[in-house]
C-alpha cells in the first residue's frame, strides 16, 4: 500500500497541472453553445433542406475553400463554416455571416477545442491526452483504494480548511473520492475515442459484419459555382426523411462525392453517424450508410463522445460535468502544490529552532 501511495503521490506531482488544463478546458467546452453569444445564436431550429442549401451557398461564395459545414440544431442556431487554410465564419440559419476569422485562434471555442484534445501539438497532443486519460483512470482507481482504509474520516469540503500539506492531503483525498466514478467515466470514454483500438478489444463480444454499405463510387466531377446546393440538401433528405442534417463535408479530391452526416432519432452523437453520399455535379444520392443497421459494439462506441462532451443528458448531467471537471482542477493543481512546494515549508517548519525565552531578570 506505501509503494502505490508512493507512485500515486509523484505521478500526481509530474503531470497534475497537465490534468488541471485538461479538466478546466473540458468543463468550459460543456457549456460552449450557452457563451458564444453571436446574434443568431439563440434562433429556434429551422431544418428547412432548400434553406440549409442556401447558407452553403453563402459559405462557399465567402471562400470557395469550404472544408466542412456544421448546421444549427437545438443547442446554438448557428452555421459553423470551416474552410481548408483553417479559418472559418459563422452563418445565420439565413444564410447571414456574423462573425469570420482567420485561424482558430480567432474563436475561443475552436482553441480551447483544440487544447483540450491535441495541447497545441498536433497529432502527437492527441496520443499524449490519450495517456493523460489513462493516468487519470488509474489515479481515480488507486485513489479509491487508498481512500478505503480512511473512509470513516470523511469530510466533503470543497476547499482545504488550511493550506497546509495535511488540510491539502485531506481534502484531496475525500473530494476525489465524490468525483472519482464521473472521473473514471470521462477518463475511459476519452481514452476510447483517442485509442479505438482498445474500445474495439473490449468490445469484441459484441462486434458483428457491418451492414451498412462500402462507401460508394466517385462521383461525375467536382464542386463548382454550378452545383446546386438546394437541391443536394433536398435529395439528401429524402434519403432519410425523419433525420437532421448535421455536418456536410466537401471532397478532397476531384472526383468524389460529397458526405453528409445526419441525425436519427435514436442516436446520441450530436452530428449523428448516418451518412449520405451526393455526386456534387448532378446532386443524386450515391450511397448511404445507417447505423440502425450497425452491430451493439458500434452503438455502444457512438456514444462515448457524446457522454464525455455532455451532449446528452441535459443540464443535469452538464452540472455533473462541471463539478468533476473543476474537482479535476483543484485536484491536479494542488497535488502539484503540494508536493513541489508543501513538502519543503513542512520540513523548514521542522527544522527551525525553538526560540530561547528571554529571561525576566534581564
Amino acid at each position: 500500500m506505501r509503494l502505490l501511495a508512493l507512485l500515486h503521490r509523484w505521478a500526481g506531482g509530474i503531470v497534475g497541472l497537465l490534468l488541471a488544463v485538461i479538466g478546466l478546458s473540458g468543463t468550459v467546452l460543456v457549456w460552449e453553445e450557452s457563451w458564444i453569444g453571436l446574434p443568431g445564436a439563440d434562433d429556434p431550429l429551422t431544418a428547412d433542406p432548400a434553406a440549409i442549401g442556401a447558407a452553403v451557398a453563402t459559405a462557399v461564395a465567402e471562400d470557395p475553400a469550404l472544408s466542412r459545414i456544421t448546421f444549427a440544431d437545438d443547442r446554438l442556431g448557428l452555421h459553423q463554416a470551416i474552410y481548408a487554410d483553417g479559418g472559418g465564419a459563422y452563418l445565420t440559419q439565413g444564410g447571414v455571416i456574423v462573425d469570420r476569422w482567420d485561424s482558430m485562434w480567432g474563436r475561443p471555442e475552436l482553441w480551447l477545442f483544440d487544447l483540450h484534445h491535441y495541447l497545441f501539438m498536433g497529432e502527437t497532443g492527441k496520443y499524449a491526452t490519450g495517456a493523460l486519460g489513462l493516468l487519470l483512470l488509474a489515479f481515480s482507481v488507486t485513489g479509491l483504494i487508498l481512500w478505503w482504509r480512511t473512509r470513516r474520516s470523511f469530510e466533503f469540503r470543497l476547499w482545504p480548511a488550511r493550506f497546509t500539506k495535511g488540510a491539502i492531503i485531506r481534502q484531496h483525498r475525500d473530494i476525489g473520492a465524490v468525483a472519482s466514478p464521473v472521473l473514471i467515466l470521462a477518463a475511459l470514454t476519452g481514452t476510447f475515442m483517442v485509442f479505438p483500438a482498445l474500445s474495439d478489444a473490449l468490445l469484441t463480444p459484441w462486434a458483428e459484419p457491418s451492414e451498412a454499405s462500402a462507401t460508394p463510387p466517385k462521383g461525375a466531377g467536382p464542386v463548382d459555382s454550378a452545383t446546386d446546393w438546394p437541391a443536394i440538401m433536398i435529395n439528401a433528405q429524402a434519403a432519410f426523411p425523419d433525420a437532421l442534417p448535421r455536418r456536410l463535408m466537401l471532397p478532397r479530391e476531384a472526383g468524389a462525392p460529397l458526405a453528409l452526416r445526419m441525425k436519427q432519432a435514436f442516436e446520441w452523437t450530436p452530428n449523428g453517424r448516418t451518412y449520405v453520399y451526393l455526386d456534387p455535379v448532378t446532386a443524386d444520392v450515391l450511397g448511404t450508410q445507417d447505423p440502425a443497421k450497425s452491430d451493439a459494439a458500434s452503438r455502444i462506441g457512438e456514444k462515448y463522445y457524446p457522454i464525455h462532451a455532455g451532449k446528452v443528458g441535459g443540464m443535469a448531467w452538464r452540472l455533473v460535468l462541471t463539478f468533476s471537471g473543476l474537482a479535476l482542477v483543484m485536484l491536479g493543481t494542488l497535488a502539484t502544490w503540494s508536493f513541489w512546494f508543501g513538502s519543503k515549508r513542512t520540513k523548514a517548519r521542522r527544522r527551525s529552532p525553538v526560540p530561547a525565552i528571554a529571561d525576566p531578570a534581564e
